[in-house]
């Protein structure tokens, strides 16, 4: 069973791979219902950046969440808010394929940051797999890894930053690593 799934993950990852999706992450001011986006990257296929702008939430950001990103109010005092980095966001997620781990986490975010700047959400049109859940087929034990611990058992040298940029870079080269590709955006 072990090798069948994990065979069966290497082949999902080298489809996704070769539909040359866009890669997403973000960073929130938590986890919960009312939560929202503090910091989108969103990476072309090759790795080159397509969005990554920190953005203005409209609740402060919790000091125990600022401990685990960084990111802090006086970071983004004057960054754009969600209302206006969605349509550049929107139109490069159009029609896309889009990795994101941990999919429905930021999925999640993005509607709950439309709600809170009562904005109904507006779906682009883009297509999201969980690199996370396929990383667990791969890994073979069934249950998910932290996109940390993901990165260490592949033996990728990019951190887990919790900043979207370099965590979008792992994601990205997680599923390089399982479809058995380069993993580092300069090595392609």
């Amino acid at each position: 069973m072990y090798s069948r799934s994990r065979n069966s993950a290497v082949q999902r990852a080298r489809d996704f791979l070769a539909a040359r999706p866009v890669y997403l992450d973000t960073e929130t001011t938590g986890l919960g219902g009312w939560d929202e986006i503090v910091e989108m990257c969103i990476l072309d296929h090759d790795g080159t950046p397509l969005v990554n702008t920190l953005i203005k939430p409209t609740q402060r950001i919790p000091l125990e969440v600022v401990r685990i990103h960084g990111i802090t109010d006086e970071m983004v005092r004057e960054a754009p808010a969600w209302p206006d980095v969605w349509p550049q966001v929107a139109t490069v997620l159009r029609g896309r394929q889009v990795g994101i781990y941990n999919a429905d986490f930021d999925l999640r975010m993005m509607t709950q940051s439309h709600r809170r700047h009562s904005l109904g959400w507006q779906d682009p049109g883009m297509q999201a797999f969980c690199i996370m859940r396929l990383y667990a087929d791969y890994y073979g034990l069934g249950r998910w890894q932290s996109l940390e611990m993901a990165g260490s058992q592949c033996r990728i040298r990019l951190p887990n930053a919790h900043r979207a940029l370099a965590d979008t870079l792992l994601a990205r080269a997680v599923l390089h690593h399982m479809a058995g590709l380069p993993v580092e955006p300069d090595d392609e």
